[in-house]
């Protein structure tokens, strides 16, 4: 039997409940060494603090009731303010299929997400679901633990600071450049996580401009030597960044000039386009086939409609058009 503080025994009720468990009254008064009426109390104290919750936020909707069958008091929820089972197994699925993270980051963020979000009588039947991707999985081949990078950069983006950093290229990884940047987003896509950022260069008066109208893409895990500058950008409201549309026009994250692209679908069903390019609108329709329009950056594009085979014809721009057919004719000669 052992004697505790008021405020040690509810909230180690507290934290029980909140772990899933089952709180018996008599159980709890020898443990505590109180009689069944103080732990009323502490239990009647828990209510009232979650029902303040309840009130200041709205949504924490959390309850403390006795469940007959399990002959004790029990925590519940409507699902609103904790991720439900079927939400926690699907993010656990996404983060595996996305591989963006090393074997060991990964263990540990899914570890978290079920421990901390998933009722304790449902924490093994979650845990035995993803249990064989997580045996399977294969990280990749950059292996470089990204989380402290990616909270620096999102705090220089918060924070408007200029940034210093070597990059390493894909084409020549042992060249290493150096840029001095405003980074403005951080997007992540095809199993990669990559900063946008304006390339700045200094002008006569030695203020510092962007080099490019439009942002430069960086691959996160191959920033070199990352740091930033006790120098600040300015971003007006009206030309803010908006990654939310970048996003919409971005394909396998080639960067380039915004540009608009007519391509003719041959089939019955377009949605595979207008799902892939969130701007795609048909313009014309007939039967078996579609012509459709949307605005893109860069020439990314380029390799999904590549990837369409003889379902998808670039129709304008011209200059597009003939890199489709140059490339065509590159590939053509590999099979001959």
């Amino acid at each position: 039997m052992r004697k505790e503080s008021k405020n040690q025994r509810t909230l180690d009720m507290y934290v029980r409940l909140c772990e899933g468990k089952v709180i018996d009254k008599k159980t709890e008064s020898q443990n505590f060494g109180v009689d069944e009426r103080s732990i009323q109390r502490d239990i009647d104290d828990i209510r009232a603090f979650l029902c303040d919750r309840s009130k200041s936020n709205g949504r924490d909707t959390r309850e403390v009731v006795y469940d007959r069958t399990k002959k004790g008091f029990i925590m519940i929820d409507d699902g609103h303010s904790m991720m439900t089972n079927g939400e926690i197994l699907a993010v656990s699925k996404i983060l595996l299929e996305s591989r963006a993270f090393t074997r060991r980051e990964l263990k540990i963020i899914l570890d978290k997400l079920v421990k901390g979000c998933v009722p304790l009588k449902n924490m093994k039947l979650v845990s035995d679901l993803i249990a064989n991707e997580k045996y399977h999985y294969v990280e990749l081949n950059h292996k470089e633990y990204i989380q402290d990078k990616l909270w620096e950069i999102g705090s220089d983006i918060h924070e408007h600071n200029l940034v210093s950093l070597c990059y390493a290229r894909a084409n020549a990884p042992g060249e290493i450049i150096k840029r001095i940047v405003e980074p403005i987003a951080i997007l992540f896509s095809e199993y990669y996580f990559y900063l946008n950022a304006y390339i700045v260069e200094k002008n006569n008066y030695g203020k510092y401009v962007h080099k490019y109208n439009y942002p430069a893409i960086f691959r996160i895990d191959r920033i070199k030597n990352y740091k930033h500058l006790d120098e600040k950008f300015k971003i007006t409201y009206a030309n803010r960044f908006e990654e939310g549309e970048f996003r919409k026009r971005i394909q396998f994250m080639y960067a380039g000039k915004l540009q608009k692209v007519i391509l003719k679908f041959y089939g019955e069903n377009p949605e595979p386009i207008l799902d892939r390019l969130p701007t795609a609108r048909v313009i014309e329709q007939h039967e078996n086939e579609c012509t459709i329009e949307a605005e893109v950056y860069g020439k990314g594009v380029i390799m999904w409609i590549l990837s369409q085979g003889s379902k998808v014809e670039v129709l304008r721009p011209e200059s597009m058009r003939d890199e489709m057919k140059q490339i065509l004719q590159n590939m053509i000669k590999l099979y001959e």
